[in-house]
């Protein structure tokens, strides 16, 4: 069979573009190793009941990390696309080329960071669960609303007031409020990492289910940490509960914040609003 050719218009602007496309794969490969990496850091301080601090400065300096590619990833996709948009009347072989090469990284960048979020909030409710377990040891059981309420303060005080003067009612209580330090710091992140998932929503919101993934993985955590149930659930009619999708109600209450965020910031966000 002949071979067919494509002619491509602009080799100069193309090679650079190509260049920017391996730069950004990369990128999105190192945050990959990086999550490995904090994945691992997160079973080491699951399993010390007081982990060294050298394993949380590591931790710490693996999340700048994976904080700074992320934001850089994050631009240089939304850089590309707007110079997709301005391109858009075209319909030349090198445009379409940038298309499909923008969205496989969109979607490969989505996947990575939403992983990333699984395993913050897996660390974060086995962090929780591991204090639940200590309050337990001192005699204060607590219902799983009370220690949200404790998170949610930034004050363990509430429940380790009144503990017992003993050795392992001391052991527990060092436990309790390193875990509850670990917890504020990541609820940080979290929130640091939804912010940055509304601008993936705008770059990835004409690719279908991709969304679907940010929706069941984003807002777990975030809405312990904003207060903003009620607010959402005025803000939104969630049209896409229509849709094949699961019809459960966190998953309405994720998209809802999502699309919420989206209107803070002054985006618009047609996917979710079923324009």
């Amino acid at each position: 069979a002949d071979d067919v050719e494509i002619a491509i218009e602009n080799t100069g602007f193309m090679d650079e573009f190509f260049s920017e496309i391996e730069e950004t794969r990369q990128n999105i490969e190192k945050i990959a190793e990086n999550v490995e990496g904090a994945k691992k850091l997160y079973s080491i301080i699951l399993s010390a009941p007081i982990p060294e601090q050298k394993t949380k400065d590591d931790l710490e300096q693996l999340t700048a990390e994976i904080k700074k590619i992320a934001n850089s990833v994050r631009n240089k996709l939304k850089s590309m696309e707007r110079s997709i948009e301005q391109d858009e009347v075209q319909s030349s072989a090198d445009l379409r080329i940038r298309k499909s090469q923008h969205s496989v990284l969109s979607r490969k960048f989505v996947d990575v960071m939403t992983k990333y979020n699984e395993a913050q909030v897996d660390f974060r409710e086995r962090s929780k669960g591991r204090i639940q377990r200590q309050l337990e040891i001192t005699g204060k059981n607590t219902t799983d609303e009370e220690l949200e309420e404790m998170l949610e303060s930034g004050n363990p005080s509430i429940f380790t007031s009144g503990i017992m003067d003993s050795q392992i009612s001391k052991q527990a209580l060092s436990e309790i409020e390193g875990r509850h330090k670990d917890i504020v710091q990541l609820e940080s992140s979290i929130k640091e990492l939804h912010d940055m998932f509304v601008d993936i929503a705008m770059l990835v919101e004409n690719q279908g289910g991709v969304l679907d993934n940010i929706e069941l993985n984003m807002m777990h955590t975030v809405d312990h940490v904003e207060k903003a149930r009620d607010e959402t659930k005025k803000a939104l009619v969630y049209k896409k509960k229509a849709h094949k999708v699961s019809p459960q109600a966190p998953i309405c209450a994720q998209a809802a914040s999502l699309a919420l965020f989206c209107s803070l910031l002054g985006y618009s966000c047609p996917l979710l609003l079923g324009i």
